[in-house]
């Protein structure tokens, strides 16, 4: 098990890079198709030059973006030691950076974690997981975002998060503009190609790109589940949270459709579709039945 956990962090770290190179990559191939359908090399340009800022941005302030999306308010020592000492127990334990933790006034029990890299990284929680939970409990659920953390979990998940957004935005702007190319009709064979294949990226990229992003925020929580069972040495600890987590059914004000893969639980529980192949998570019950496994 630790040396898949070994693996797959080194994958993450592969896939976040794959995934900014293909965002780049294909912005600038739209810039250029746009900009000879319409004639005008600053599409070219404006494209590189967004697709350049917004992969910088999302590698340089996910972390903060999250945080604020969330109301998330960063917690001293002395206004939560107990929180802050089991954090700092399980970073040691993992040989890790402690992240900075913050909390979010909400009821509703639940938690994410974010940042680029273990230097860079934070955990929140909301005030009511501290209510509702037990130590163990938290623990297990603590140790699951710090394992998000250590995996680079927290990095390709922002990736992919906006990817999602900017392909939705592409594609509201290409069905806004005008639909007559401005080349000759020597050039109509061309014109007629580059609109088809814009058409169809405007339809189906953003279905594709979520449905990406969904599978790694599957396997990513597999993942983090049972790296937290190995830090913490007690599967039934995140396995009742996981438990009580989902059962509550007090709705996190502060959610949000471009944030919830980042929680441990689909906070957008009233909105969960019956289907789970377009939840952001795998499901409750398969989650918790590998972790009691795990205590066998």
């Amino acid at each position: 098990m630790a040396r898949n956990i070994y693996t797959e962090k080194e994958a993450n770290v592969k896939r976040t890079w794959m995934l900014f190179t293909v965002f780049i990559a294909v912005v600038i191939g739209l810039g250029w198709g746009f900009g000879y359908f319409y004639d005008n090399p600053a599409i070219l340009l404006g494209a590189i030059v967004f697709s350049v800022f917004m992969s910088a941005g999302s590698f340089l302030f996910s972390d903060n973006i999250a945080l604020r999306l969330a109301g998330a308010k960063p917690v001293a020592r002395r206004d939560n030691p107990e929180l802050h000492r089991l954090v700092e127990n399980l970073a040691i334990a993992a040989g890790a950076a402690q992240p900075e933790i913050y909390i979010v006034d909400d009821p509703s029990p639940n938690a994410f974690a974010t940042g680029r890299s273990p230097d860079h990284s934070a955990i929140a929680v909301t005030t009511g997981l501290l209510q509702k939970l037990d130590r163990q409990e938290l623990e297990g659920v603590l140790g699951h975002e710090l394992s998000h953390i250590e995996n680079r979990d927290t990095l390709i998940a922002t990736t992919a998060a906006v990817l999602v957004g900017f392909v939705a935005i592409l594609a509201d702007i290409f069905m806004r503009l005008p639909q007559r190319s401005r080349r000759s009709d020597d050039d109509r064979e061309l014109r007629g190609v580059l609109y088809l294949v814009g058409l169809i990226f405007a339809i189906l990229a953003p279905i594709a790109v979520n449905l990406i992003q969904l599978a790694i925020s599957r396997k990513r929580e597999f993942l983090a589940d049972a790296s937290s069972a190995l830090l913490t040495r007690y599967p039934e600890g995140l396995a009742s949270a996981l438990q009580k987590i989902s059962n509550d059914r007090t709705p996190l004000r502060s959610a949000g459709s471009a944030t919830a893969h980042l929680w441990i639980v689909n906070p957008l529980k009233s909105k969960e579709m019956v289907s789970n192949l377009f939840s952001t998570h795998p499901p409750i019950e398969e989650r918790i039945q590998r972790l009691r496994e795990m205590s066998l």
